[in-house]
C-alpha cells in the first residue's frame, strides 16, 4: 500500500543531513555542555554555534535566545515568565480564542491564580483584528499574546501591526511562531515582538528541542529552579545533540525556504481545485490568501471528519481532523467554532498540511480516493449535505 504523509502541522520527518549531524553527540562527543573540562568545552562550542544559527534566523542576538524542551515549554516560560515577574496585582492579559492549547491552557491556568484574560475575537477567516486588540489593552495589561500562523486552518495573523499596538502601549508582546517559523521568514524586529516561541519537530528537526526569544531587557521568571543553566532562565542539562539538530534544521529550512514555499503552496491549490471539481459541499476554512503554504483545512457536510481521517488512513493516507493536541476529543474545533462555523460544519472538517517530501503523484492519489469515501460516508450518514 501507498504510504502518503500529509500531516506536517502535527510533526515533520527528521531530515537524513540532521540525523547525521545530531549523531557525534549521541556517542562519542556526550559531555555536559557545563563542565569545563575538554568533553564539555566541545559539547558547549556546538551549543552556542546553533545559538548564533538560530538568532541569525530571526534577526536577532545569541544572548537573546534560550533553549527549551519545545513549543509548549517556550510558550509557558514567555507567558508565565512575563507575568510572574511582576506579581499579580491587577494585571491583565490579551489573547486570542484561535490560540494553541500551550497558550490557552497557560493563560486558563493564569486565570485561576488570580490574573485576568481577554481572549479577542477572530472573523470567518480565523483573522484577528488589530483594532480588536487595542481596545482589549487597558492600564494594567501586561502581556499580549498573539500566534502567527493558525496550527489548524493556517491563517497569518497580523502580528506586526499589533506589535506595532504594543509598543505604542508599552505592553510585552509574544508570539507562539511554531507553525511559521522555518516556513515563511519571521523577523523578530519587522514584526514588533519581544517573545517568540519555536520547536524543532515542525521544521524536521528532532523532537523535544524548542527555542524562546526574549528581547533584551524583558524580564522572565524562571519555570523552574535548578542549576545556572541558560543564563538562569531554563535550570537543566543541555540536549546537546537536540540542540545541535534544531541548528542544522533550521539551516536546512532557511537555504530552502522560498523554493519550498511555492511548491508547496501549488500543490496545496491544486489539491483544493481539484477535490472542489469532484466533490460538493466542501467549504474551505482560513483565510484563502493570508496562510502558510501547506495548510489545506476544509469542511464536508454531511459527515465527520474523524471518518474522514480513518478511511483515508486505510488507504494509506495521513490526515488530520485537527490539532494532533487534541485528537481523540468529541467537541468540534475550538479554532473553527470561533470563526462561526456551525457545528456541523466544524465536525465535518479535515487538516492537510503538506510537506517538502510530497509531490504531485500524492494529490493525485488523494483526488482518486477521496471523493469515493465521501459519496460513501455521506450515503451512510444521517445529515443531510448542506
Amino acid at each position: 500500500m501507498r504510504r502518503i504523509y500529509m500531516d506536517h502541522n502535527a510533526t515533520t520527518p527528521l531530515h537524513p543531513d540532521v540525523l547525521e549531524t545530531m549523531r557525534p553527540f549521541l556517542t562519542e562527543k556526550f559531555g555536559n555542555a557545563s563542565s569545563i573540562h575538554f568533553f564539555g568545552r566541545e559539547t558547549r562550542v556546538a551549543v552556542d554555534e546553533a545559538r548564533e544559527i538560530v538568532a541569525h534566523s530571526l534577526g536577532a542576538k545569541p544572548s537573546e535566545i534560550f533553549f527549551t524542551s519545545g513549543g509548549t515549554e517556550s510558550d509557558n516560560l514567555a507567558i508565565k515568565g512575563s507575568v510572574h515577574v511582576n506579581g499579580k496585582d491587577d494585571h491583565h492579559i490579551v489573547s486570542s480564542k484561535i490560540e494553541h492549547h500551550a497558550v490557552l491552557h497557560t493563560c486558563q491556568s493564569l486565570e485561576k491564580e488570580g490574573f485576568r484574560v481577554t481572549y479577542v475575537s477572530v472573523d470567518r477567516n480565523g483573522m484577528v483584528d488589530p483594532d480588536a486588540v487595542a481596545e482589549a489593552i487597558t492600564e494594567h495589561t501586561i502581556l499580549v499574546t498573539i500566534m502567527h500562523a493558525n496550527n489548524e486552518v493556517g491563517s497569518l495573523q497580523p502580528i506586526k501591526e499589533i506589535g506595532a499596538i504594543c509598543r505604542e502601549k508599552g505592553v510585552s508582546f509574544h508570539t507562539d511562531a511554531v507553525q511559521s517559523f522555518g516556513k515563511i521568514p519571521v523577523d523578530v524586529n519587522d514584526v514588533n515582538v519581544d517573545l517568540l516561541s519555536l520547536s524543532g519537530h515542525k521544521l524536521y528537526g528532532p523532537k523535544g528541542i524548542g527555542a524562546l526569544y526574549i528581547r533584551k531587557g524583558k524580564r522572565i521568571t524562571p519555570l523552574f529552579h535548578g542549576g545556572s543553566h541558560e543564563r538562569n532562565r531554563r535550570a537543566g542539562t543541555e540536549n546537546v545533540a537536540g540542540i545541535v539538530g534544531l541548528g542544522k534544521a533550521i539551516q536546512i529550512a532557511m537555504d530552502s525556504m522560498e523554493s519550498e514555499a511555492k511548491n508547496i503552496s501549488e500543490l496545496r491549490d491544486t489539491l483544493m481545485d481539484r477535490l472542489a471539481e469532484k466533490i460538493e459541499h466542501i467549504h474551505l476554512n482560513g483565510h484563502p490568501m493570508k496562510r502558510l503554504p501547506g495548510t489545506l483545512n476544509v469542511s464536508f457536510a454531511g459527515i465527520e471528519g474523524e471518518s474522514i481521517v480513518l478511511s483515508l488512513d486505510l488507504k494509506g493516507i495521513a490526515v488530520s481532523s485537527g490539532s494532533a493536541c487534541t485528537s481523540g476529543a468529541l467537541e468540534p474545533s475550538h479554532v473553527l467554532a470561533a470563526m462561526g462555523l456551525s457545528s456541523e460544519l466544524a465536525q465535518g472538517s479535515i487538516r492537510f498540511s503538506l510537506g517538502r517530501e510530497n509531490a504531485k503523484r500524492d494529490v493525485d492519489y488523494v483526488v482518486q480516493v477521496l471523493p469515493e469515501i465521501i459519496e460513501r460516508l455521506r450515503a451512510m450518514s444521517p445529515m443531510q449535505a448542506v
